[in-house]
């Protein structure tokens, strides 16, 4: 082949389309020896996108478990901010509750011809003093009957020891002497502990004080400028999500006014059927029992517990295990009573929470806040579930009442 021919044969190769394979390419190489040119592949072509080599499962996976991730860190910081400020999201939740208590007087009182102002302070003054002696009240009767107290103590820790000597348990009274040498042993070695206890209890007075000046404020001007704090509050809210908003904060306030009057009403009948029960049964400090019973309801499930074992480790250590017994099926009773009877009839539709979430939402309060985090843990779930219902289909949400006239106006 000359020189002339090859020249032809290449002219014809570059006249024939790219996308054709021609015979040169097919061998080695032209005759005299040269590599081919390379053949270009477009870029991308067979290759599948990054995205659409990862499974489907594996990329649902992930974008649930970045979004997961932001809502845990969202929740943590969160939990953070109410633990460092806790005394104040405490005592704005306390006055919330205590103003959902407390307004309907204050409403009476003004549609009776009492002006809003002296309404508000009349009721918010004889609240927190009824508060105060109330506390004061127990206070005095478990200092008038500490040496009683203590001398039946001694004789049912006697009678205790006792029973467990002629028990079927086959203890010993040298294994029963052994036990209090390491119990007082262990006191006494934590002294250090208990010294640091004591200046930690002070600051837990420090701090409830503080809060109950906050709370005793707030409820005033919450009672006072309620309206106007909440249409002030709509201002911070979108503006395309001010309606739902603003039909929703009444419902969840007529929530949490009908939270707090059941969960009185139910507490007070507690705290009246156990009281009187372990008074006829001639149990010392019957009514000191009983605010307690009382005050112990307001913590859901865990309060009413507390206050049952309490009360039955009084019958024990002042009047035997056959008290004990009795106040135990009083304190039984009277819980069935409530759950089954009180609950339904008094709380009703208004505040249903399911048990599972009653019991989620006290343990997360109290490990966020403590004993106030558990009171508060409740009404606000009971809350925001009115308000979640309201917010997915505002057909299905409850009525709100009629507004009573103003007898002022007319």
């Amino acid at each position: 082949m000359n020189f002339g021919h090859w020249l032809n044969l290449r002219h014809a190769q570059d006249q024939e389309p790219d996308d054709v394979p021609d015979e040169a390419d097919s061998v080695d190489g032209p005759p005299d020896g040269n590599p081919p040119p390379p053949v270009r592949v477009p870029s991308g072509e067979g290759r599948p996108e990054p995205y659409a080599a990862v499974p489907w499962g594996v990329r649902v996976a992930a974008e649930v478990g970045w979004r997961f991730l932001i809502l845990a860190a969202t929740v943590w910081v969160l939990v953070q901010a109410i633990s460092a400020v806790r005394v104040l999201v405490l005592a704005f939740a306390a006055s919330l509750l205590i103003t959902a208590l407390l307004q309907p007087t204050v409403a009476r009182l003004h549609r009776h011809g009492v002006p809003k102002g002296l309404a508000t302070g009349l009721t918010t003054v004889c609240g927190f003093a009824l508060v105060g002696l109330v506390g004061w009240f127990i206070f005095w009767q478990v200092m008038s009957n500490a040496s009683e107290l203590s001398s039946r103590l001694n004789e049912g820790v006697e009678d205790l020891k006792r029973w467990l000597l002629d028990s079927p348990f086959h203890i010993t009274e040298a294994r029963i002497n052994e036990f209090t040498q390491m119990l007082s042993d262990g006191i006494g070695s934590s002294s250090e502990r208990l010294t640091d206890a004591g200046l930690h209890g002070f600051k837990v007075v420090v701090e409830v004080v503080s809060g109950a000046l906050l709370a005793l404020f707030s409820t005033l001007f919450l009672l006072a400028d309620g309206s106007r704090v909440w249409r002030w509050s709509l201002k911070w809210v979108p503006r395309y999500a001010r309606p739902a908003i603003s039909g929703a904060g009444p419902r969840a306030w007529q929530t949490l006014t009908a939270y707090v009057h059941g969960t009185v009403i139910i507490a007070f009948i507690d705290a009246v059927c156990i009281g009187l029960g372990i008074y006829i049964l001639g149990v010392p400090l019957a009514l000191p029992l009983a605010v307690v019973i009382f005050a112990g309801a307001f913590i859901p499930l865990v309060g009413a517990v507390l206050s049952g074992v309490l009360a039955i480790l009084v019958a024990f250590v002042t009047q035997g295990v056959f008290s004990a017994l009795l106040v135990l099926l009083i304190v039984l009773g009277v819980q069935q009573l409530e759950g089954h009877i009180l609950q339904p009839f008094i709380l009703g539709r208004a505040v249903h929470v399911h048990p599972l979430a009653v019991i989620f939402s006290v343990a997360a309060g109290g490990l966020v806040a403590g004993i106030g985090g558990a009171v508060v843990a409740v009404p606000l779930v009971a809350v925001a579930n009115t308000v979640v219902t309201y917010l997915r289909d505002p057909r299905k949400a409850q009525p709100m009442p009629p507004k009573q006239p103003n007898r002022r106006a007319q």
